[in-house]
């Protein structure tokens, strides 16, 4: 197996404390038909720089019956900006329309095998994966961004088609690790394509 989840394989299960307070499994997400995890943080310009048209997207598909949750898994020791309470600030100041959870061990991008921030995995009704990687092709600069592979990716599904390009390379940061040098990354983690 490689570092990151493959198409069809099951979506680990977490228990994660959310910025509103509760915490959350994959159980709390099973009256959505499908369920869209990210994993993003507070300061990636690329996170940032792709917000609204995540926003949107998410705005456009949780009333289709898609859950939306975000993890942010990166060490504070790396970027203090990082940090829950920051999360916290984050989603009072943006309002965004998901959940947002700290993975505080980083246990949970481990076992997702998430490479980048933002890196996006789609998963259906059973938690099966049927896309991983990028949001879009220009995440930084959305104003040159020419492909919404999330979008595409639920639309095609909610309508009930097959998944056209099912396997993305996420475009992002880097996850910053614990104890490791801020560009590192595990051995295995490869291109996804």
């Amino acid at each position: 197996m490689g570092f990151t989840l493959s198409i069809g394989d099951i979506a680990p299960d977490f228990l994660l404390l959310a910025t509103d307070g509760k915490k959350y499994s994959l159980k709390d997400f099973s009256n959505y038909k499908g369920l869209v995890i990210s994993f993003a943080c507070n300061h990636c310009p690329y996170v940032t720089g792709s917000d609204e048209v995540t926003r949107k997207t998410a705005n456009e598909y949780i009333p289709k019956g898609i859950g939306f949750a975000v993890i942010n898994s990166n060490s504070v020791k790396t970027y203090a900006e990082d940090s829950f309470e920051h999360m916290i600030k984050r989603m009072e100041i943006n309002k965004f329309p998901w959940i947002y959870l700290r993975d505080e061990s980083q246990d949970v991008a481990k076992a997702y095998g998430a490479l980048r921030t933002p890196h996006f995995y789609v998963f259906d009704k059973d938690r099966k994966l049927i896309y991983t990687g990028r949001g879009v092709d220009s995440p930084r600069a959305t104003d040159k961004m020419t492909t919404n592979d999330l979008e595409r990716t639920l639309s095609e599904f909610v309508s009930e088609k097959p998944i056209s390009i099912p396997v993305t390379n996420p475009i992002g940061c880097n996850v910053k690790w614990d104890g490791m040098d801020e560009h590192w990354m595990p051995e295995d983690a490869c291109d996804l394509v």
